[in-house]
């Protein structure tokens, strides 16, 4: 991404505004349209469009190559590396990267006379596993997407040093490097010539050959073309909402996104007895040592992520006697098979007194 196309300005931000607001505004604005060049769009109109400033394209040009172009320098060892996974990772990932409850797996099926020839031997055989380490085949591409767009629900909040020390925990993993290693931008090209599939690319398929000649043999259709999609089967109403509001629990950016399946406050029909929706201004200083622990990046206070939000966790357990020392101890030690198949893991960095206040404030009359 080394040359942006013209940034389109909004129209309105040329016009001048009238009144108090506007004569306030005026000055700054000419001097920020002074320092910026004047230049035609694509379609000849003057200061409609204009060229990318140097930090507007330093935000989007992130991007690694595989010659390493673009990596920025910082260094992570496999240490630090295991204590973001457990924080950030591995309610998607599994401790080791192994697990396929959420995505695919991305540690397996690699070995190390693969690691010897550079060749995964196990993707010629069928019925094998395929995992991330399987397939790619430049470190760099794991270095770049995990900075990119990782964690699912916080895409490029990782810092360089931190990026290093997760991929280092993968790499070992994986089994590529040592225990005590530290990756860095000085040695990550020493790892690429380890990787178990760096020579296992190919050209001889259809997509490489540029031709001009389709990849595929379907016709346009000329004739008696569908006008309309005919929708043959859909969930019901009373359904749709069962699971709360789909639109909550996928990314809000993106082209895949979740139906509004329930309006802002609104209870499942669908739902006996509904658990307490939660106080939508929860105490700040508690939302603030949820976030601070991570436990937002899994729970939201009062809706479903990955686990359930505080707000069935507080219903579930209302009026249960010990639930404050019985859930003190689970969110320490973590479990699985509560709420479904997706295992909580456990928080060994998480301190015994801010269990307990996460634990007290969900016992707390059933309601967060």
């Amino acid at each position: 991404m080394r040359n942006l196309p013209l940034l389109m300005l909004s129209l309105c931000s040329l016009v001048a505004c009238s009144g108090e607001s506007g004569e306030r505004d005026a000055a700054p604005a000419a001097q920020n349209a002074a320092s910026r060049p004047a230049s035609s769009s694509p379609g000849g109109y003057l200061n409609v469009g204009r060229d990318a400033m140097p930090d507007e394209v330093a935000a989007w040009d992130i991007d690694v190559r595989p010659d390493f172009e673009g990596l920025p320098p910082g260094k992570g060892d496999v240490y630090t590396g295991e204590e973001l996974w457990i924080e950030k990772c591995s309610s998607c990932h599994g401790d080791f990267g192994d697990a396929n409850h959420v995505f695919v797996p991305l540690i397996g099926n690699t070995t190390a006379e693969d690691i010897e020839t550079g060749v995964v031997a196990s993707l010629a055989s069928g019925g094998a596993v395929r995992t991330t380490f399987t397939k790619v085949a430049t470190v760099s591409t794991l270095w770049d997407y995990i900075h990119r767009a990782m964690p699912w629900d916080a895409p490029k909040s990782l810092s360089p040093d931190e990026v290093y020390a997760l991929l280092a925990y993968m790499l070992n993993l994986a089994e590529i490097v040592p225990m005590d290693f530290e990756l860095s931008d000085q040695n990550i090209a020493e790892v690429q010539a380890r990787m178990p599939n760096r020579n296992g690319m190919t050209r001889e398929h259809g997509l490489w050959d540029i031709d001009g000649t389709p990849d595929t043999n379907n016709t346009d259709c000329m004739s008696d073309c569908t006008e309309s999609v005919e929708v043959l089967s859909e969930l019901p109403d009373y359904a749709r909402s069962a699971h709360g509001n789909l639109a909550d629990q996928n990314r809000t950016w993106g082209p895949i996104r979740g139906a509004v399946t329930l309006a802002e406050g609104e209870v499942p029909e669908s739902a006996e007895d509904p658990a307490p929706q939660g106080d939508a201004a929860a105490d700040e200083s508690m939302v603030e040592l949820l976030a601070a622990n991570g436990c937002t990046a899994c729970h939201g206070v009062d809706r479903k992520i990955v686990g359930p939000g505080f707000n069935e966790i507080a219903g579930k357990y209302a009026g249960q006697d010990d639930a404050e020392a019985y859930l003190a101890s689970k969110i320490v030690e973590g479990g699985s098979g509560v709420w479904g198949a997706i295992p909580m893991p456990p928080q060994p960095n998480l301190s015994a007194s801010d269990a307990r206040d996460i634990a007290a404030w969900l016992a707390k009359d059933g309601q967060p």
